[in-house]
């Protein structure tokens, strides 16, 4: 494998000195495609709760390329063959796993597009850098698709303990300051092994992995699903909703070119595969699009996209209420009434001020075909959730669920 010349590095705050392994991710991470991450907050919203929160995926895809090289080393050293050619592939793979993320993704994918998934994006982006890299990152995508034979490369990629989620737990929880989310990262990894193409965990990491589930079980909670970074998220959605509904029907309306090309038209995941100009169009949007244009809709003549706006530059977010149960109709039907006398809005522009949904949290699969194994010195595989010392492992492999109601905090009972 050819190294790059002198080795380039860069300094992560969470790992210090990391370098860059070849030549090809190096000029990968100069391609315009991925230097958008730079652009494009790891957590959103997550900002308004969390001040620190201020990382951007650029950050994430770095660190978990890091990680990745730390993983291929370590699981050659006992043995397993990874030719150079698959570790660069490996390398690649998870450097651009997240190249499809949009600017506040979930944000975007539940509004503006139509059953697209930045998953699909991201593998439509690497088949676009692959042409214009003479196929050499052909490898590298049956690796993230899982359609190479070694799967355990894949599941280094994507699984329920692949980089991804070792490097954004533990970035996010350095940026958030949530220390619950801390997670023993290098040790993991110092303990990964292959046994029959699986990825494994020998048995003196149990207590690193019990700790790594439970953290993600707490960030959760904690960060990625906070009731006010719930509000903040689902003022966007609408915010979204509301300019394409506007900008759909010919109202004049503000928008940079790229997120013209997404409020104007029907956007599908055909779209993407057939329209060649819409997954360069995504390929330039990032927060600086979405954040521009809500400034200028603030003061715009619709009276409903301006004040969701200026709840949004102003931070008056929803007030949320969050309960392990539907909440009652008539609970319901009060606030809507309450909506549709202090704001004058007809039934229809109703879910733009009052709505619920659900929101569920799984920190742990126990599916056979998806768990993370221990290895013990016997030669025995066994299930996390059967191996944990602790009970909270079996409970936390049942996903918990959790309904939320939004509403303007003008419409709290005096």
């Amino acid at each position: 494998m050819k190294r790059t010349l002198k080795g380039k590095i860069f300094n992560d705050p969470v790992y210090g000195f990391v370098t860059v392994p070849t030549d090809l991710t190096f000029r990968l991470i100069e391609h315009p495609y991925f230097q958008r991450l730079r652009r494009i907050r790891q957590l959103g919203l997550t900002n308004l709760v969390y001040p620190g929160a201020l990382h951007t995926r650029f950050h994430h895809a770095m660190g978990a390329m890091h990680l990745m090289v730390e993983a291929i080393s370590e699981i050659r050293s006992k043995g397993t063959a990874i030719s150079d050619e698959e570790a660069e592939a490996a390398y690649i793979a998870i450097l651009l796993h997240d190249i499809g993320h949009g600017p506040f993704s979930h944000a975007l994918e539940t509004s503006i597009v139509h059953n697209v998934t930045h998953e699909d994006i991201s593998g439509l982006l690497m088949d676009r850098l692959n042409e214009g890299f003479d196929g050499k990152l052909s490898l590298a995508i049956k690796i993230f698709r899982n359609k190479y034979h070694k799967k355990f490369l894949h599941q280094l990629v994507s699984s329920q303990l692949d980089m991804d989620r070792l490097d954004y737990l533990r970035r996010d929880s350095f940026f958030t300051g949530v220390s619950e989310g801390i997670v023993s990262s290098d040790r993991i990894v110092k303990m990964l092994d292959v046994v029959n193409d699986e990825l494994v965990v020998e048995d003196k990491g149990i207590y690193s992995i019990e700790k790594f589930i439970i953290a993600r079980r707490l960030m959760y909670w904690q960060v990625y699903l906070h009731k006010t970074v719930l509000s903040a998220e689902h003022l966007l959605v609408n915010i979204l909703k509301r300019a394409k509904e506007l900008a759909m029907s010919g109202e004049t309306l503000f928008y940079t070119p790229s997120l013209e090309v997404f409020l104007r038209n029907r956007i599908t995941k055909s779209s993407f595969v057939k329209q060649p100009e819409v997954l360069e169009a995504f390929a330039e949007l990032d927060d600086y699009d979405i954040m521009s244009s809500i400034k200028v809709w603030a003061k715009h003549s619709d009276k409903i996209l301006a004040q969701l706006c200026s709840s949004m530059v102003n931070r008056q977010l929803y007030a949320v209420e969050l309960q392990n149960k539907p909440f009652d109709g008539s609970y319901v039907e009060s606030l809507y009434e309450k909506a549709a006398k202090q704001f004058k809005i007809s039934k229809a522009e109703m879910p733009y001020y009052v709505f619920t949904g659900a929101v569920q949290n799984n920190a742990y699969s126990s599916d056979e075909n998806i768990s993370i194994h221990i290895k013990f010195k016997n030669g025995q595989i066994m299930d996390i959730a059967e191996a944990a010392d602790i009970f909270n492992i079996s409970v936390l492999s049942k996903p918990v669920k959790k309904y939320f109601l939004c509403y303007p905090k003008s419409l709290r009972s005096k």
